[in-house]
């Protein structure tokens, strides 16, 4: 009795040391809410700082790089290994995806009138034909995927380091990777992403019969109308093997250092904005405009049942392995539309016959 007793006393001191801390009127929980999230919108500032301060700031590359290093080393003593990596990884999905994916959808059913003119496919692939109800579905669903995916991230890192007591799958120091191993960075991890994508897009999800690929042509092949909101929205297996374990394994395979893995993830997240929102006006019309019509013409391979293709992002693997659909252009396609757009062939063939005629008037000068 004495025992329970003492447990007792102690559970309760230690409960009331605890409740201590907590806010006590509603001023006080303001207050602490925001600070978590101010603390929480500083996280990503030295990626915003040295992306823009270049761009924007008008000041010296030496200033820039000064001030985002300060940014970051302070950034270092003030938050957690854990808490940069996470933390920096849901704001990221957040504002390159999420809300951007958000505003899109109400754009398109608040303003349907100049949504269907920016649209590819015009009124046709307009969201309202789903249904409110279907439209609330994908929506909840594919926010709680994102999230899904930065808590199974969490979870990997706390098993990693406190669990199995190994080093941090991805690296969180003062030392700043290099301009040009951050692009080799980069550069590889699309590639790794790409083909592990291909691969489960292809094999698992589409072509072995499997429970995955029922939930995947349940849930987001349940429509051939893409919007933004789409490219999340799947059932949680299949985007965590669709969506998630691409992105983040290459991140795992190089160690990248977290900024790396943040400039990665960013890229990653305006790639699936703009290649499911299904507008025409986009960045880049040979990389995200090719893969846009791609993979609309995947969704609709899908809704004939016949001739299934296009499952890779770029489509080169498509285009290797002869899984591109039926009477679409390809990345090829695509690069020779551009450069005849652009008249690249007269330019080059003016450029070299310019060349050429100021070599033969330096010859003639020469002689004389």
């Amino acid at each position: 009795m004495q025992a329970v007793r003492d447990k007792l006393v102690y559970g309760s001191g230690y409960l009331s040391g605890r409740s201590a801390g907590w806010p006590t009127g509603f001023w006080e929980l303001y207050g602490t809410v925001m600070s978590k999230v101010t603390g929480m919108l500083t996280l990503p500032l030295p990626l915003v700082s040295f992306i823009a301060i270049p761009l924007y700031g008008g000041s010296s590359t030496t200033v820039s790089l000064g001030f985002f290093y300060l940014t970051w080393i302070s950034l270092i003593w003030s938050k957690g290994p854990l808490t940069i990596e996470i933390y920096g990884t849901a704001i990221i999905r957040l504002f390159c995806y999420l809300i951007p994916s958000l505003l899109s959808l109400g754009f398109d059913l608040s303003i349907p009138s100049m949504s269907r003119k920016v649209k590819a496919a015009g009124k046709r692939h307009l969201p309202h034909q789903l249904g409110r109800d279907r439209l609330l579905h994908v929506a909840a669903l594919a926010t709680c995927n994102i999230f899904l995916g930065v808590l199974i991230q969490a979870i990997l890192e706390i098993v990693a380091t406190r669990v199995l007591h190994l080093r941090s799958l991805l690296q969180v120091s003062k030392a700043v990777p290099l301009p040009w191993t951050l692009l080799m960075d980069v550069l590889r991890g699309f590639a790794v992403r790409g083909a592990v994508h291909y691969a489960i897009h292809r094999y698992v999800l589409h072509e072995w019969q499997s429970v995955l690929q029922k939930w995947h042509l349940e849930y987001q092949h349940c429509t051939d109308i893409t919007f933004s909101m789409l490219a999340a929205y799947d059932h949680p297996a299949a985007y965590l093997l669709k969506g998630f374990l691409p992105t983040f394994l290459p991140a795992v395979i190089f160690r990248w250092h977290v900024l790396t893995w943040h400039l990665f993830l960013s890229l990653v997240s305006l790639e699936e904005f703009f290649i499911f929102s299904g507008y025409t006006a986009l960045p880049s019309t040979i990389i995200t405009g090719g893969m846009a019509r791609r993979n609309e013409a995947h969704f609709a391979s899908v809704g004939d049942g016949y001739g299934i293709g296009n499952y890779g992002r770029l489509g080169l693997l498509d285009l290797c392995f002869g899984t591109s659909c039926p009477d679409e252009d390809d990345v090829i396609d695509d690069i020779q539309e551009e450069a005849e757009k652009h008249n690249v062939q007269d330019r080059v063939t003016n450029a070299v016959d310019s060349g050429m005629s100021k070599l033969k008037k330096q010859k003639a000068r020469k002689r004389k």
